[in-house]
């Protein structure tokens, strides 16, 4: 019974992670586009390892953004300063390509699109 406890707080303590690494996305914006990268739907995977470290699957609203080492760097630093990861990798995908129907709606809100 006692083992059940020790992998019940694991998940909890996992789930914890994943909600602060999600915060801690929404703080980071492509600088020319005022809302986070989370919210513009631009992060595909987020795959927390028991180990603390964190793998991330995003892509850019266009391919040749020239920001894009920026953005990528400011993840990194910003999930890396969560108290419980080890390291963060973050990696450039294409597959799905990007549009606008990834965004939250929140997000087309505050970009003025319409939600109709």
């Amino acid at each position: 019974m006692q083992s059940e406890n020790i992998i019940y707080m694991e998940q909890e303590q996992k789930l914890k992670l994943e909600e602060q690494i999600i915060m801690m996305l929404k703080t980071v914006f492509d600088p020319e586009i005022p809302v986070d990268v989370y919210s513009l739907g631009l992060v595909y995977k987020i795959d927390l390892q028991d180990d603390g470290n964190v793998l991330i699957d995003m892509t850019l609203t266009a391919p040749n953004c020239p920001m894009a080492d920026f953005i990528f760097e400011d993840v990194r630093q910003k999930v890396e300063s969560i108290d419980g990861i080890e390291s963060c990798t973050v990696n450039l995908v294409y597959e799905p390509e990007w549009d606008v129907r990834m965004m939250s709606d929140e997000a087309k809100l505050e970009l003025g699109f319409d939600l109709d």
